[in-house]
């Protein structure tokens, strides 16, 4: 079996922070890592004490929640709390960062952003990540790469294929059934 990549692992650590997220409009997670280490995780919730969005509804003004302190901040304040450095250190984010975040994270002295989703990407972040030398990059989650049973639906799901050739389907029917199965389960290099 091979082992997950660091990239992927660490994506993944940030996708199951957002699951905590107590925010109904976009649930985010993001991990600090420093020498493949994680100091610190976040996701966007309400201040400690108040009220959740999940339980009263978010409290939107001009477009934004104002209750949610969002993943990346709730991360960098974890490590401010604990007295942890982020100078050098990595970020990994379910989704690319506002502008205020993009900002925080330039100033905590983090030197890469890899990010799953493009969220709102706003160009002066864009901007300000290129002037102060942080670098970008897009690292969507393999969802295969965290199933520990992959291989075994692999071959599974594979062994089914072949037996729809044999069965009594018309070549448009076994194609959509092909086509589903080789979205759902397979990784972009084992499609067929």
């Amino acid at each position: 079996m091979e082992r997950i990549a660091w990239n992927q692992y660490f994506m993944a650590q940030s996708h199951l922070l957002a699951l905590r997220s107590t925010c109904t409009r976009l649930m985010v997670g993001a991990t600090i890592v420093r020498d493949k280490r994680i100091i610190a995780g976040g996701y966007n919730g309400s201040v400690s004490g108040d009220v959740h969005c999940i339980d009263e509804g978010c409290y939107v003004i001009d477009g934004h929640c104002v209750r949610t302190v969002h993943a990346e901040a709730n991360a960098l304040l974890q490590c401010a709390k604990f007295g942890v450095p982020t100078e050098g250190a990595d970020i990994y984010v379910t989704h690319f960062p506002c502008l205020q975040c993009s900002k925080q994270l330039i100033q905590s002295g983090i030197k890469n952003l890899y990010y799953a989703e493009d969220y709102k990407n706003h160009p002066y972040a864009v901007q300000l990540f290129e002037q102060a030398g942080v670098r970008t990059q897009k690292v969507p989650l393999v969802d295969a790469m965290v199933d520990t049973k992959f291989e075994e639906k692999n071959a599974f799901v594979q062994d089914l294929m072949e037996k729809l050739d044999t069965a009594n389907l018309s070549p448009d029917e076994r194609e959509k059934i092909k086509a589903d199965a080789s979205r759902l389960f397979f990784s972009e290099e084992n499609k067929s």
